[in-house]
Parts: C-alpha cells; sequence; structure tokens
C-alpha cells in the first residue's frame, strides 16, 4: 500500500513489488547548494542526475517518498511524441522550435532506455513499442497520418491492420492502429527508485519527507523552507507535476490535476498469457476516454483509464475497468483482480508541456499530460540545461511565463462536463 495516502487509490500494484528504496533522509537545519530541485518524480531526479554529471551540486527535496506521486502510480507505458502531431507542432510554435520540439519528443524514449542501461537499473525495461488502437474509422484516419509525418522524418512508425493489431494485442475490437517501436514500457516505481540511486551515486543529495512550505528570494539565490529545515540554492526547479500544491500558487492554477486509475489481476494462466498481449507491448486506444493496459513482468494484465475525484466515482471506475477487460479479453477467465489504485496527471488546456519561468533563478517544469515516463524525463534534462547555463533559446523546449487557467477554481465542475462530453462523443464514435 501507497503510505500517507487515501486508502481507495493506494493498493498498488508497483508499490506491493517496488525494489528497495535509496535512504533519503529529511532535511534537517541550514543547507547550501548550487541547485534545488522540488519533487522527488521523473522531472525532478532527471534534473539531479543530468546536474550532477555536469558537476553542479544539487539537493532534492521531496514531500513524501521517492516516487510517491503519478512517477510511481502510473502505467508505465514509454510513449515518444506530444499528442499534437509534428505538423501540428511546426505549424503553432514556428520551423526552428518546432522541429526541436518534435525530434526532442520523438526520442524522449530512447532517453528513457538509454538511462536505463548506462545506470543498470532494473525495472523491467521493455523497449518493444507502443501500439495506439484505432476503435473506428475517424480514429483509423488520424493515425494515419500522425504515421505518414513521423515518417517522413524518419521515425520507425508502422501501420497496422485489422489484423495485425489483433494478433499484437489479442482482441477484434479494433480496426486497425500504430506501432511505434520507439516506445516500450516499464516498472514505473522502480525506474524512478533507479533514478534516485543514480542520481546519488552522481552526487546528488536527496531528501525525503521534506515538503517546501516556503519559497522566497534570499540574497542572489533563493531560500526554500521545510518543517525541519532551510536550503539556500543559487537556482530553483520546481518539478511538483500533478501534484503542485500553493507553495507558488499561480503555477498551480496552470493545470489541472485528473485522477486515472488502474486496476490488476493476478497472473493469468499461460493460455491466457499467450494470446493476450503475446509480445508485451502496451497499448493505449485512442478514444477520448481512453483505456491503456499491459502485462506486468510476472503476467499479471493490468488496464488503466479515468477515475474520479470521489471515492465512490474512483470505485465505480474500477469496476467498469474489469468489465470492459472482461469484455475485450473474455480469454482472460474467472480471474483474480488483486490491486486497485490511482494518482494524478497534470492537464494544460491546450495538452502542451511546461517550462514556466517563475523568476531570474526559478523554472517549472510541468504539464505533461499522461505522457510523463518519456516527456518528465525528458524535460529534466532540458531544466539541467537550462540550470547550467543553456540560453532558453537554444533549449530543446519553449520557455514561457506562467499563465493560469481561467476560472481554475471550477476545474472540478469543468472536468465533470467534460468527461460527460467526451462520454457522449466516443459513444456515438463521433
Amino acid at each position: 500500500m501507497i503510505k500517507n495516502e487515501n486508502p481507495v487509490i493506494a493498493d498498488s500494484l508497483w508499490d506491493a513489488t517496488a525494489n528497495p528504496a535509496p535512504n533519503c533522509l529529511p532535511l534537517v537545519g541550514k543547507v547550501e547548494t548550487d541547485v534545488a530541485v522540488i519533487g522527488g518524480g521523473y522531472t525532478g531526479l532527471s534534473a539531479a542526475l543530468h546536474l550532477a554529471e555536469a558537476g553542479q551540486h544539487v539537493t532534492v527535496l521531496e514531500a513524501e517518498t521517492i516516487g510517491w506521486g503519478a512517477s510511481g502510480r502510473n502505467g508505465g507505458q514509454v510513449n515518444p511524441g506530444l499528442k499534437d502531431s509534428p505538423d501540428a507542432i511546426e505549424a503553432r510554435f514556428g520551423t526552428e522550435i518546432g522541429r526541436r520540439m518534435v525530434n526532442y519528443s520523438g526520442a524522449a524514449g530512447q532517453l528513457v532506455f538509454s538511462l536505463i542501461e548506462r545506470h543498470n537499473i532494473q525495472c523491467d525495461a521493455r523497449p518493444v513499442g507502443w501500439i495506439r488502437a484505432a476503435h473506428n474509422k475517424k480514429a483509423l484516419r488520424e493515425i494515419k497520418a500522425i504515421a505518414a509525418q513521423w515518417q517522413k522524418r524518419g521515425a520507425p512508425l508502422q501501420v497496422l491492420d485489422a489484423d495485425e493489431i489483433a494478433g499484437l494485442i489479442g482482441t477484434e475490437v479494433y480496426i486497425g492502429g500504430l506501432l511505434d517501436h520507439r516506445g516500450g514500457n516499464l516498472h514505473p516505481l522502480n525506474y524512478a527508485l533507479g533514478l534516485a540511486v543514480a542520481a546519488k551515486r552522481a552526487g546528488s543529495v536527496l531528501h525525503g519527507h521534506s515538503r517546501a512550505i516556503r519559497l522566497e528570494k534570499a540574497g542572489e539565490g533563493y531560500k526554500v523552507e521545510t518543517s525541519g529545515g532551510v536550503l539556500q540554492a543559487g537556482k530553483v526547479l520546481l518539478c511538483t507535476n500533478g501534484y503542485t500544491d500553493g507553495l507558488v500558487p499561480q503555477l498551480a492554477q496552470t493545470i489541472v490535476p485528473i485522477r486515472s486509475i488502474q486496476v490488476a489481476t493476478s497472473p493469468l494462466s499461460d493460455s491466457a498469457r499467450a494470446s493476450i498481449l503475446p509480445k508485451l507491448q502496451a497499448p493505449s486506444d485512442m478514444r477520448r476516454l481512453l483505456h491503456y493496459y499491459r502485462m506486468d513482468a510476472h503476467g499479471r494484465f493490468i488496464m488503466g483509464g479515468r477515475g474520479a475525484y470521489g471515492d465512490r466515482g474512483t470505485k465505480r471506475q474500477y469496476e467498469a475497468l474489469r468489465k470492459v477487460t472482461r469484455q475485450m479479453f473474455p480469454q482472460i477467465g474467472d480471474v483474480t483482480w488483486q490491486h486497485a489504485w490511482g494518482g494524478f496527471v497534470a492537464v494544460t488546456a491546450d495538452h502542451y508541456p511546461r517550462l514556466n519561468l517563475l523568476g531570474s533563478g526559478i523554472l517549472a517544469g510541468l504539464g505533461y499530460n499522461g505522457r510523463g515516463v518519456a516527456m518528465a524525463t525528458a524535460m529534466g534534462k532540458v531544466m539541467a540545461d537550462w540550470a547550467t547555463g543553456v540560453p532558453e533559446q537554444a533549449l530543446d523546449f519553449p520557455v514561457s511565463q506562467v499563465q493560469p487557467i481561467p476560472f481554475h477554481g471550477l476545474h472540478k465542475l469543468a472536468v465533470g462536463a467534460t468527461v460527460a462530453r467526451y462520454s457522449l462523443l466516443d459513444r456515438l464514435g463521433l
């Protein structure tokens, strides 16, 4: 069980099968550092690792334990690219920075797997590709257009017909799809723990149970206060994503936390394992309220989708995920469901991640819109580049000012209305 969490969303498979965590004692007393990193998930750990390797003295403050938030709870899908197509990204941001964003996000999965290999991170990493599954003709047209744009840029994407995707997934509910060979999957919490070990080995200092409660300018740098100590830093990186709190109120208003949930079975029978995801890719479908699913290293089947803000609604959604699993994969049989858990992903208004400048020495990275394994790792590296003095115009992702979402205080009502609308459109096939 995830400690210090609502029991309804705490029964995590990943927590139950986690490697030993590195020792990260709370911050005590007054400490100085070159760069303070707030948040011990993928973004902060990637930033800390790359900063330490560049010779910077870096200190990470995590409010709970390493990977406690979405980094330790997600589906473990390593999905390259951004939500928009390459052409749309370049049209919006301009050819120069747009092309860099496309190339960098497209290579984000390869960055993840290269870090895993270089640091010998034991996280059941599988660079077997990522499947996007089309449930209707509209989705299939969109997939084919995306594939053509990436293929024009030399990316290894393969369009799948109905028979091919049925063979790779083990169900006939899709009419086609896309296999992106740059992606894959892993054990998400063990990946976070492995990044932490690598960051410590490189010289980073990591403090758990050290929630930042105050951030203010102090001389040439900044002072970060926790309940047990004070961290004096030249620069600060805010890496809290879907768990961004009131430390910098305007930053929390740039994203909407959306609860994503998962359910997991006991290990399946040999016959079921042979017919469901035989090559172990982790698909996600093209519905607006998508489903994503996979097999873990021990043959447990995991199905994920949207949750609800309340406990009763979340429990109903758990049962809905179990039901859709049985409908899609009747060969799964009378299986035992062992785990059910959830967490928050950070969604932005336009579905693009953000690098927000909050002062002369403060940068925030957040808003991965459900693609955090690859993109958070990649954005952490960009933030490390910025902290070591790389000019903004030379970074692989644009830096912008904070732009709060209008009427942010009503976000729960807005999410409910959007979910109802998306559900209707998905049922109508529009």
